[in-house]
C-alpha cells in the first residue's frame, strides 16, 4: 500500500511572480552549458583533441587512430560518446542521494549553488585544454556534467511548489522556453565570434575559438545563476522541517534514500513511466548531445553551419515548447508527449537520409527538431511532478535527471559501440530508432490519471 499523506501537502505554497521568474532564469542560466558546450562544441573540440593525441593530423578528414585511457583502448572518435555514458554511470550514484539531501535540508537554495558554481567552475577550466590534454577534458566534463544534473535535480524539485497540478504544465513550459532564449543568445554570440574571428585553413584557430566558446558557457551559467539565487525562496518540505536541530542532513539524506529504495515498490506506476522516460528521453538526449559531432565527422559540415543550425533550433524550441504547452492545456501532457515521439522517429529516419556536404537539408531537419524538442521535454518534467509522493520531489527528481539534459548513457554507449564496429557514424544513428519505439510503447502503456491518484495526487483537468 502507498504511504498516508497529509492532505495538507497536497497544496502547492502560495508562490509569486518575481519567484517563478527567478526559477525561470535558472533555465536561462544553464541552458548555455546544454547548448554552446553539449550540443555544439564539446563534441568536436573534444574528439578533435583526442584524435590528436592518437596522432592522427589536425584538420584531417578522417582519423582512424587509438588513444589507452587507463591502459583501455579507445578509438578517437569514439572517446567522447563513452565519456557521456561513464558520466550518466556516476550520476546513478550521485543525482538521488542529491535529491534526497534537498528534500530533507532546509537551504535548498544553497545546494543550488554549490551544485551550479561547481558546475561552472569546470566548464571555465576548459581555457586549459589545449594541445592533446584529452585527459584533462574528460575529467573536467566528467565533473561539470555530474555538478550540472545534480543542480537540475535541485532546481526541478521546485516546481510543485511554485503551482497547483494544473499550472504545471504551464509553468514548466515557460521555464524551458526562457532556457532556450538564454541559450539560444549565448550560442549568437559565439557564432558572431567564429565568424569574424574564424582564418581559412587555419584549424587551429577554429579550435581555438570552440574552446573559449566552452569557457563563455561557464562564466554565464556562474554569471545568472546569481539571480534565480536571490528571487527564489525556500520551501522546506515536512520531513525538513521535523529535522531542524537534529540530526545531520547528508546522514538523513542517504538513511531517507534507502528508506524510499527499500519502498519505492509502492509506486508501481510512476516506476513504470520513469522507465518509459529514461528510454524515450534517452534517445533524445543523445540526439542532441551527438549532432554536431555526426554533422561535423560524417556530414562534413562546417563549424558555422552547425552553430546556425543549432542557434535555429533554440530560437525555434522557444515557440515549440509554448506551442506544445499550450495542445497540453487541450488534449494533455500524456497525448501530446505521445505525439511528439512519432515526430522524434521521422526526425531519425530523416537524419540518416542526409546527403553529405548538403547544409540546407541539415538546417531544414534541426528546424523540425526545434518544434518538437522544447514540448517533448518540458511536459515530461511536469507529468513526473504529478507522479511524486509530497515531499519527496528531490528525490524522485534526482532518479528523473538520470536521463534529463545531458545525461543520457545508453544512447551514447550504443553509438559508440556501433560506430566501433563500424566506422559509420549513419548506423550508429540507427540504433536510437529503438530508443523512440520502445519509450513510445512503455509511455502509451502508463494509466496516466490511476498513476497520479496512487501516488496521492489530485489530477489535473486534462490528461
Amino acid at each position: 500500500m502507498a504511504e498516508t499523506v497529509s492532505p495538507t501537502l497536497h497544496e502547492p505554497p502560495s508562490s509569486t511572480r518575481r519567484e517563478r521568474r527567478g526559477w525561470y532564469l535558472y533555465d536561462w542560466a544553464n541552458s548555455a552549458f546544454q547548448t554552446t558546450v553539449i550540443t555544439v562544441f564539446l563534441g568536436p573540440f573534444l574528439t578533435t583533441v583526442t584524435e590528436l593525441a592518437a596522432g592522427c593530423e589536425l584538420g584531417a578528414d578522417s582519423c582512424e587512430g587509438y588513444v589507452h585511457p587507463l591502459g583501455i583502448r579507445v578509438a578517437a572518435g569514439s572517446y567522447y560518446p563513452y565519456l557521456i555514458s561513464l558520466s550518466v554511470f556516476l550520476t546513478v550514484f550521485v543525482l538521488p542521494v542529491m535529491g534526497a539531501i534537498a528534500d530533507r535540508s532546509m537551504h535548498k537554495k544553497r545546494l543550488l549553488a554549490i551544485a551550479a558554481f561547481t558546475g561552472a567552475g569546470a566548464t571555465t577550466a576548459f581555457a586549459f585544454v589545449a594541445g592533446e590534454r584529452y585527459l584533462l577534458g574528460g575529467a573536467l566534463f566528467l565533473v561539470a556534467n555530474i555538478s550540472f544534473g545534480a543542480a537540475v535535480v535541485v532546481y526541478n524539485s521546485f516546481l510543485p511548489q511554485l503551482g497547483g497540478p494544473d499550472e504545471r504544465d504551464g509553468i514548466s513550459s515557460r521555464g524551458w522556453a526562457i532556457g532556450y532564449l538564454g541559450g539560444g543568445l549565448l550560442l549568437a554570440l559565439n557564432l558572431v565570434a567564429v565568424t569574424m574571428l574564424s582564418e581559412e585553413g587555419n584549424p587551429q584557430r577554429t579550435l581555438d575559438l570552440a574552446r573559449w566558446s566552452i569557457v563563455s558557457a561557464g562564466v554565464w551559467w556562474a554569471a545568472f545563476t546569481l539571480v534565480p539565487l536571490r528571487w527564489l525562496r525556500e520551501h522546506p518540505a515536512a520531513a525538513a522541517a521535523a529535522r531542524v536541530g537534529g540530526g545531520n542532513v547528508l546522514t538523513d539524506g542517504f538513511r531517507q534514500l534507502g528508506h524510499t529504495l527499500r519502498n519505492i515498490k509502492a509506486y508501481p506506476l510512476t516506476l513504470f513511466f520513469l522507465l518509459a522516460f529514461l528510454v524515450y528521453n534517452d534517445g533524445i538526449q543523445t540526439v542532441i548531445t551527438l549532432a554536431s559531432q555526426y554533422g561535423t565527422k560524417e556530414l562534413r559540415l562546417g563549424q558555422s553551419t552547425l552553430i546556425t543550425t543549432i542557434l535555429l533550433v533554440q530560437f525555434l524550441a522557444f515557440g515549440g515548447a509554448l506551442a506544445l504547452g499550450a495542445l497540453a492545456g487541450r488534449i494533455g501532457a500524456w497525448k501530446t508527449v505521445l505525439i511528439s515521439l512519432v515526430l522524434w522517429t521521422g526526425v531519425i529516419i530523416a537524419a540518416f537520409r542526409l546527403p553529405a556536404e548538403a547544409p540546407l537539408p541539415f538546417m531544414v531537419l534541426g528546424g523540425a527538431i526545434g518544434l518538437v524538442l522544447g514540448g517533448s521535454q518540458a511536459l515530461s518534467r511536469s507529468l513526473f511532478s504529478q507522479l511524486i509522493p509530497a515531499g519527496k520531489e528531490g528525490e524522485y527528481y534526482g532518479f528523473y535527471e538520470i536521463s534529463d539534459k545531458g545525461t543520457s548513457w545508453l544512447g551514447p554507449l550504443a553509438f559508440g559501440l556501433v560506430f566501433q564496429l563500424t566506422a559509420s557514424y549513419r548506423v550508429g544513428l540507427v540504433s536510437l530508432l529503438i530508443f523512440f519505439v520502445v519509450g513510445f510503447a512503455l509511455l502509451a502503456a502508463v494509466p496516466i490519471r490511476r498513476a497520479i491518484v496512487a501516488a496521492g495526487n489530485t489530477p489535473p483537468r486534462v490528461l
